[in-house]
């Protein structure tokens, strides 16, 4: 029996399906320039990977057919040589709508493999929010902006080639440089994109991650019931309505919190999240109503806070807001977990302001992932080139 390569991609949603799917593509056939049978494969279809929801492709590359036969026996890799995260707000972990609870992006690496991150961060600020693993492995960061595109364009940026030198720096005895100049100039047929590849490959290195290294938060843990255990028919649980929210400093019932799923939340679905400035809130209930996520809690003042484990980011509230800069969408990435906004206001409100007055918000264009108009992102191509070309 030869050898079995596995390469799993994590990104998020219909915004990098393309992307993830021309990366596994690209592994594949220049891996077949070196006589090495290979195949791609999406984890989910179409519907689970909306609204940014986390979703995996993957590459499987063996030194022969019959290895590679073992290997599609399996639904999907349950040990990878390479996992690549296409956008670093993921490093927080990733949860699908396949899944019970928040899975770390280091799950299925094998020890001593190497982890991937796309991302203007240096790998010791993703080490805050990476969950630390039981077995060393390795970090690389391919520096650059995060590739988004969107349902109707494909945002061609030099991510794939650039993640694509990368991963053959990383695992050699998968996949040669001299195949990957084979793969972009015979069928990409492009030279900018080959410099792009090389580059990527010279200028890509990794750092030891020591067992335990990291963040150090215990993840819940879900059983998925076996078949004997489910009910008859097809049916779902109601949920309760919901009930007082406590005050988070006298901790007096105060407010309300609507029920939610223990579950499912869906914080890792969001690369942007709402931050709400509660001395300007006029309680104009129009978030409250207008989330479809029913993310938002009734606070002991009257005003509303975004459940940062419901909400996915959709920024509908920002935009029914009636009061300018009241509730603001912002970068997951400036963020290293998911706690209450409205405790932090009570505990000091004028830290809270301060913080408010100082977060980075990206204009709307930046951040509307492909969803407002085709050409969106014709001139942000070559805005994420000149970062590439300069990491």
């Amino acid at each position: 029996m030869g050898q079995l390569f596995a390469i799993e991609i994590i990104y998020r949603g219909v915004f990098q399906k393309t992307l993830a799917k021309n990366i596994c593509r690209g592994i594949v056939l220049a891996a077949h320039n070196e006589g090495k049978p290979g195949i791609s494969f999406g984890r989910y279809s179409d519907s689970p990977e909306r609204n940014g929801i986390p979703a995996k492709s993957f590459a499987i590359v063996a030194t022969d057919d019959e290895t590679l036969e073992k290997g599609m026996a399996q639904y999907e890799p349950k040990q990878t040589d390479v996992t690549v995260v296409l956008d670093d707000t993921l490093c927080k972990g990733l949860e699908s709508w396949a899944w019970y609870g928040v899975h770390p992006v280091t799950e299925h690496l094998k020890p001593g493999a190497t982890l991937i991150v796309a991302s203007l961060e240096q790998p010791a600020t993703l080490l805050k929010v990476i969950h630390a693993n039981k077995t060393p492995y390795k970090l690389g960061v391919v520096r650059g902006v995060t590739s988004f595109s969107g349902m109707w364009v494909y945002k061609d940026d030099h991510t794939d080639v650039r993640i694509l030198g990368a991963i053959t720096k990383a695992l050699p005895e998968a996949l040669k440089l001299s195949s990957l100049e084979k793969y972009v100039n015979n069928t990409l047929k492009n030279t900018l994109k080959l410099t792009s590849a090389k580059t990527a490959y010279d200028k890509f290195n990794t750092i030891e991650v020591k067992a335990g290294q990291g963040n150090p938060e215990q993840l819940p843990h879900f059983e998925p019931l076996k078949w004997e255990d489910m009910r008859l028919g097809v049916t779902i649980p109601g949920q309760p309505q919901g009930g007082p929210y406590p005050d988070p400093v006298t901790g007096q019932p105060a407010g309300f919190r609507p029920a939610r799923s223990t579950q499912l939340k869906k914080a890792t679905t969001r690369s942007f999240r709402p931050v709400v400035n509660f001395e300007t809130c006029t309680k104009c209930t129009l978030c409250w109503l207008n989330c479809p996520d029913g993310s938002f809690d009734v606070t002991a003042d009257g005003t509303y806070e975004a459940n940062l484990d419901a909400c996915c980011g959709c920024g509908i509230c920002e935009a029914v807001c009636p009061v300018e800069n009241c509730i603001r969408m912002v970068a997951e990435g400036q963020f290293a977990d998911s706690s209450s906004q409205y405790a932090a206001f009570r505990k000091d409100k004028a830290a809270y302001k301060k913080f408010v007055d100082n977060i980075t918000v990206p204009p709307l264009a930046e951040r509307s992932h492909g969803y407002r108009q085709k050409g969106l992102y014709k001139d942000q191509a070559a805005k994420a080139l000149e970062v590439a070309q300069k990491a």
